[in-house]
């Protein structure tokens, strides 16, 4: 488990009293810590007498349109319990606002590692690779989920999901634009042009699919729980592999976006780029993928869209981590890094 900070900022009776009325089980009172880190959906540690529970909740005040999903979340969370995709298991959704303040909903506490140095300094050599293995098994398990069979069929929008992705993503970054930047500008425009033709792929896609939005096990021998569904969607698979090949292109940016570029991967043993959407080929039975330097780039302008919104939130002083003003300065970096990946498709 994250470690926490004691940042109670939940009225706990109220809470307590809602929770019991409306889960089979559940007893208070109850205790709340907050997590540290996370830009988007704050999230609580929450301590009652029948069990440990985690609470996520959307953040307080004015929200762009569409962001902060947490109903969204609840469901996909909800429709993967019986598949062999690792969830928390979810026991209710609040959409009314009046009890902490905003939408939230409550699951399970998985007890397990989470690790956010992507070289995985704590762990053994031989264990690196493992993990990596995993998290590519895990991702086209999810990848092959029928997303009919387990109702998220009407999940995301037909049509072409990377000409969707691009027309959202730009929205939100103009929405939350504060300073012009040229990269940004110049990535926006290469990416339309850009564009692949759409090849019919449908998947569930998670969107922020790395390391540290998965839950190993305590020996690190499987992964437990995948993590942060916010940005879940149905769409094409490759945008999940192109966001994991991402890390793998991008230095260590800051003390919480740290990446694999510029480290001699062989000697941690950590698969590289070639050998990674290799193994996602054998699993998923392709041959190979097409175009990967876009959908890489791609990623790196969604991620700098993401974080132009934490450093407009910060602006607007509803940010849940004091870091995020910080965060504007990453948008030039992360669109820099797009481009040399769309050099490279």
């Amino acid at each position: 488990v994250k470690i926490m900070s004691q940042v109670n900022t939940l009225d706990e009776l109220k809470l307590a009293a809602y929770l019991e009325a409306n889960i089979e089980d559940f007893k208070g009172p109850l205790t709340v810590e907050k997590f540290p880190g996370g830009q988007s959906n704050p999230t609580f540690k929450i301590t009652a007498s029948s069990g440990v529970y985690v609470l996520r909740r959307q953040p307080p005040g004015e929200l762009l349109k569409s962001a902060h999903a947490v109903d969204r979340e609840y469901r996909v969370l909800d429709a993967l319990a019986k598949t062999e995709v690792p969830v928390a298991k979810v026991y209710h959704l609040c959409e009314d606002r009046e009890v902490i303040g905003s939408m939230f909903y409550l699951m399970e506490c998985c007890e397990g590692n989470i690790y956010w140095d992507p070289a995985l300094p704590d762990v053994e050599k031989p264990e690196r690779g493992a993990m990596y293995s995993e998290m590519v098994r895990v991702l086209a398990a999810m990848h092959k989920v029928d997303i009919n069979q387990v109702g998220l069929g009407d999940y995301g929008k037909p049509g072409n999901y990377f000409q969707r992705q691009y027309k959202r993503w730009n929205a939100q970054y103009r929405a939350s634009e504060i300073d012009n930047i040229d990269a940004m500008e110049t990535l926006m425009a290469n990416l339309e042009q850009t564009l692949p033709e759409d090849d019919g792929r449908v998947s569930l896609v998670h969107g922020d699919y790395r390391l540290d939005n998965v839950m190993f096990a305590p020996d690190n021998s499987r992964i437990i729980a995948v993590l942060d569904w916010e940005l879940s969607t149905l769409g094409h698979p490759y945008a999940d592999v192109g966001y994991l090949c991402m890390q793998m292109r991008m230095p260590s940016l800051t003390e919480t976006m740290l990446g694999l570029k510029g480290l001699d991967l062989n000697a941690l043993g950590i698969p590289d780029e070639q050998q990674y959407v290799g193994l996602y080929c054998e699993h998923m039975g392709i041959e190979k993928i097409e175009h990967l330097g876009f959908y890489v780039a791609f990623s790196f302008f969604r991620l700098a869209a993401i974080v132009q919104g934490v450093a407009k939130r910060a602006a607007m002083g509803n940010a849940s981590n004091e870091k995020a003003a910080a965060a504007g300065q990453l948008v030039r970096p992360l669109a820099e890094l797009g481009l040399e990946a769309l050099q490279n498709n």
